[in-house]
């Protein structure tokens, strides 16, 4: 398995929300972004989760709810990266999967833009 702090790990997902076009982070609304090491054990290769609302789902009853809540995984994502570069590409990809569902854009069509 590849070696990465959880810092290290930290600062890719934060550059891979940085990388997030600034006209898509001005619509995201009430959404946390977390890194955590391990996603629970009936899902051991979970690379990332979103839970919560997504915006397409809102209606006006959407009001003093808690943040929806995006989850990286950095054990199953450094277990099958051979590489750093791979972790940075993988975890890039992962972080605009998990977005991607906030905005309402389902698994399926993740996987038609190549974002699987």
């Amino acid at each position: 398995m590849l070696e990465m702090t959880r810092e290290e790990f930290e600062e890719l997902v934060a550059e891979a929300l940085d990388r997030i076009p600034p006209e898509l982070t001005r619509l995201m609304d009430n959404v946390a972004v977390f890194v955590e090491d391990e996603p629970a054990p009936d899902d051991p290769d979970l690379l990332g989760l979103y839970e919560g609302t997504p915006l397409t789902d809102r209606g006006e009853w959407y009001a003093g709810v808690l943040p929806d809540r995006i989850t990286i995984y950095r054990g199953p994502t450094l277990r099958m990266c051979e590489t750093r570069e791979d972790v940075v590409a993988e975890t890039e990809i992962t972080v605009v999967h998990e977005i991607a569902h906030h905005f309402g854009i389902d698994d399926a069509r993740l996987h038609e833009l190549g974002y699987g």
